[in-house]
């Protein structure tokens, strides 16, 4: 049977659900490895594999799925860049600006975003390690989360998870309002693990 978290990544699925009783939440990425190589554009689209923004749209809904409650979504998704929004409305506090953990939850996302769009996930996998936020402004609009890892990087992760079956990277994000006005950045601390080690 065909594991319920991929119905959010594959169209004409998305009536199955996930049993929170029986499923082993830890190994859901490991699912996205039974769709096409997201990595290769001409593969996806031969494949008629979807945008990877709707890819991971598509998984917040059932791999973090307090982040799709907040209408966190991903804009933009390519190999080494992500960019994610979420709205105000009905993500407020006490005194009517984003709450923090909002700002913060829009940033992290782009970890994985950025992990299914440059890595093969047929045999990585992404995992937060730290993730440090530095709050500049309140933000009293709608956000858009920014980040990018260069084709090198992605290649020394690469090398380096192949031959150990893991790698560290950092990933820095740029949190802004409408207007353009820097509300938070992030400084986060990755790891691409390889499935089974």
């Amino acid at each position: 049977m065909i594991c319920p978290d991929v119905a959010g990544f594959t169209p004409g699925l998305k009536e199955l659900r996930r049993d929170p009783l029986t499923h082993d939440d830890s190994r859901c990425w490991q699912h996205v490895s039974k769709l096409p190589h997201f990595r290769d554009e001409e593969v996806r689209m031969a494949n008629d594999a979807p945008p990877l923004n709707e890819v991971v749209n598509g998984g917040l809904e059932f791999t973090i799925p307090i982040a799709h409650k907040m209408g966190v979504r991903a804009e933009e998704v390519r190999p080494g860049f992500a960019a994610t929004t979420v709205p105000v409305e009905g993500n407020g506090n006490h005194f009517g600006v984003m709450y923090a953990g909002v700002l913060f939850t829009v940033a992290e996302i782009l970890g994985g975003a950025i992990a299914i769009a440059s890595f093969d996930t047929a045999k990585y996998f992404p995992l937060v390690k730290d993730l440090q936020i530095f709050f500049r402004k309140p933000a009293a609009t709608d956000v858009r989360a920014e980040a990018s890892l260069s084709e090198e990087e992605i290649a020394r992760i690469t090398e380096e998870a192949d031959a150990k079956g893991k790698a560290d990277f950092t990933l820095e994000a740029v949190v802004t309002d409408a207007n353009g006005v820097v509300v938070a950045e992030t400084k986060g601390l990755y790891q691409l693990r390889s499935h089974g080690k």
